[in-house]
């Protein structure tokens, strides 16, 4: 069976990297495009945000995941064929590298627990593409995202650096406009 294939897309706030992303899946041909979603409601302003999401994808025909950590948890939902969307790497990490800062222990301070959810991530990957025909990783710019943290900062420098690699194709996004860099 051949491997699905990657797409990267990075771009700063507002860029339209999402929205380009999403164009990518609709073109794709697919039988189904599947939104996996990183982000989380801590507030009624991002329920709603959320929800308002939902509801527009669904009426283009979308199937979306809500997934902020985790990620293998998606693969029982991948089929043959499917274009999958994952929005975005920087919620995911955030999460991921916070977890755990309510009981004063975030993973970010663990040793070994970043590394054991990256090595999960980039094998949750793999399978996704093995499963997918299109996945479209979307992630903001390193130095574009509201979190000043360096460690979050050097893992989302990491990830990205391998996405690229990984990736069959990888674009950046500066307002709307595209630039292809692999």
């Amino acid at each position: 069976m051949a491997r699905g294939q990657m797409i990267f897309v990075s771009g700063g706030v507002r860029s339209g990297k999402s929205a380009y992303a999403e164009q990518l899946l609709m073109t794709a041909g697919a039988a189904r495009c599947l939104y996996l979603a990183s982000g989380q409601a801590h507030d009624a302003e991002m329920e709603a945000r959320i929800r308002q999401h939902q509801h527009d994808r669904s009426g283009q025909g979308w199937t979306t995941i809500e997934q902020p950590m985790n990620m293998e948890q998606v693969l029982p939902e991948i089929r043959s064929g499917d274009a999958v969307l994952w929005d975005c790497v920087t919620t995911w990490l955030a999460n991921e590298l916070y977890e755990g800062w309510e009981r004063n222990s975030p993973c970010a301070e663990e040793p070994g627990c970043m590394e054991q959810k990256w090595l999960e991530l980039q094998e949750t990957l793999a399978e996704i593409l093995n499963q997918a025909q299109l996945l479209v990783v979307v992630s903001n710019e390193v130095l574009d995202d509201f979190i000043r943290d360096e460690t979050y900062q050097r893992w989302l420098g990491k990830i990205h650096q391998w996405l690229v690699i990984e990736a069959d194709r990888a674009f950046e996004m500066e307002n709307g406009a595209v630039y292809r860099r692999k």
